[in-house]
């Protein structure tokens, strides 16, 4: 109940705030919590949108038994007070000893690369506000393709490494690693399932190169 009061809270003081925020036709919220009430391992939160959501039981399964796996995947673009809404909802929860995230995706056209380069560092700031003892990766966006013809990629992919740029310098100066999911899925189309997310086999790969990534992070007794 603290933790519902606290969401609902955020998001009425934050709604008030004087930027318009673009909303997609159907807005998402994702939020999966295993193993709440166990204390033995390690626990790691993995933010992003429904690529993130599609590799995430795969990851689960490729650090079964070294910690514990959980997940928020949104709609919400870097910008949106409901997105650090969101955040701290997850992080009121439960303690986390890494958190891997990505946005990156979603908000391209209404929110442009300027806004996005000037609205990841709040979100930077509210991860470490609110979880500063976590250790943090930062996961590039995977490619954009035209959906159907998924050898080409498409307009919007332009955004997408633009973005990715922008969030690997950030990341360089603030000392986080990054997980390039983008580089790992460009030379594979024939994992797409549509223009923008992947088949089984492709989210195999992403979930195990997500949990390589996060091993190297973990408290060495999960290793």
């Amino acid at each position: 109940m603290k933790h519902a009061l606290l969401f609902l809270a955020l998001a009425t003081s934050t709604s008030a705030a004087d930027r318009v925020v673009p909303r997609e036709g159907t807005e998402w919220c994702n939020m999966w919590m295993p193993n709440a009430n166990s204390h033995d391992l390690p626990r790691v939160l993995l933010i992003g949108d429904s690529v993130t959501q599609g590799y995430g039981p795969d990851v689960e399964k490729q650090l079964a038994g070294k910690a514990y796996v959980a997940r928020l995947a949104t709609s919400r673009c870097v910008g949106d007070p409901v997105l650090h809404a969101e955040i701290a909802a997850m992080l009121g929860a439960e303690t986390f000893d890494v958190i891997h995230f990505n946005n990156g995706l979603h908000g391209i056209g209404p929110v442009s690369e300027m806004e996005y380069a000037e609205f990841l560092p709040q979100m930077l700031a509210h991860l470490r506000k609110l979880a500063p003892k976590a250790k943090l990766i930062w996961a590039s966006s995977t490619p954009s393709h035209v959906n159907g013809k998924f050898e080409q990629l498409d307009a919007r992919n332009e955004n997408v490494k633009e973005r990715n740029r922008i969030a690997a310098e950030l990341m360089a100066k603030e000392g986080i690693p990054v997980d390039d999911l983008y580089a790992l899925m460009l030379p594979h189309p024939e994992c797409c399932s549509d223009g923008l997310h992947y088949k089984p086999e492709g989210r195999v790969m992403q979930g195990a190169q997500v949990a390589a990534e996060v091993l190297k992070l973990l408290p060495s007794n999960a290793k």
